[in-house]
């Protein structure tokens, strides 16, 4: 899985002058959360399943993090340092991966929709030439949803590069590496949905190479069943139109039934990650009220 990113590398153990790591368990907690979910970035298989991991992963990394917020000395030290800039900047960040996660979940919505319809559409058609103009408004989706994930890495990319690092809190550093890990968690969905599974890359994908590039990245090669149904799709739209007496629909069939199990994990984990995330943002909100 693609999670990486200059600020979720855990830095060498700093001893906190207000927050003492005896004093809060859950900061170990977290720091093994962020461990668990860099191995998966270092997981030679960048598959659907290790995404899905990692977002739920994350959502676990939220529970300790969300623990440590409620922990009184740690609201209290958020109040006192620098006027609660700490939260004033939590709040920010916290409005921006809500905003993340909204887009990718009406992302992984929309193409749902699109995979149902030319699951109907095979059913009914099979082989048929009446099915080229199902898969060519599939193609226009795509292509549309391509520039969506385009605009939203660079959203990210964004955010990413203003991800400074704490010598001062414990806590102030984790936020910064439960951020930049979330950011890297919503990267690797999005290249998911974008990218193909074979050497051939589809247009569109040099401006995201550019927007994502990480050491995993670099090494590897994300395995997409999104990518793989749009190279069936595209198979069979060209035995299609060149008049192939073996037109076989049952490749694409199989493809699009993997992808849409798929998507009903990468749904529900983004359920779960948004609710997380509201609970954050609202914990942020009660100390700036203290």
């Amino acid at each position: 899985m693609t999670i990486s990113s200059k600020s979720t590398s855990l830095p060498c153990p700093i001893r906190s002058i207000s927050l003492p790591t005896r004093l809060h368990p859950n900061g170990l907690n977290i720091g093994a959360e962020l461990n668990k979910l860099t191995s998966l970035e270092m997981s030679s298989s960048h598959s659907a399943e290790t995404i899905q991991a990692g977002v739920l992963g994350l959502v676990e990394l939220y529970n300790s993090f969300q623990e440590l917020i409620q922990y009184p000395n740690t609201q209290k030290t958020l109040v006192q340092h620098q006027n609660g800039a700490i939260v004033e900047e939590a709040l920010e960040g916290s409005l921006e991966l809500l905003d993340s996660c909204a887009l990718t979940r009406n992302l992984f919505c929309n193409i749902k929709e699109q995979v149902q319809h030319i699951q109907s559409a095979l059913r009914r058609k099979g082989g048929d030439l009446s099915i080229e103009r199902d898969i060519g408004n599939y193609f226009v989706f795509r292509k549309k949803m391509k520039k969506e994930i385009v605009k939203n890495l660079r959203k990210l990319k964004h955010m990413e590069n203003r991800i400074g690092s704490s010598l001062f809190l414990d806590i102030e550093q984790h936020l910064r590496e439960v951020t930049g890990m979330t950011i890297s968690v919503f990267k690797a969905l999005l290249v998911f949905l974008s990218c193909q599974d074979t050497n051939i890359k589809p247009r569109g994908w040099s401006m995201i190479s550019k927007l994502m590039i990480t050491k995993s990245c670099q090494g590897g090669q994300i395995f997409s069943d999104m990518g793989s149904v749009d190279i069936a799709l595209g198979n069979l739209r060209e035995d299609i139109k060149n008049n192939n007496a073996k037109v076989d629909v049952n490749i694409a069939r199989r493809r699009i039934q993997t992808l849409s199990d798929c998507i009903e994990g990468f749904e529900a984990g983004l359920e779960s990650l948004y609710k997380q995330l509201i609970q954050s943002r609202v914990s942020f909100l009660n100390v700036l009220a203290l």
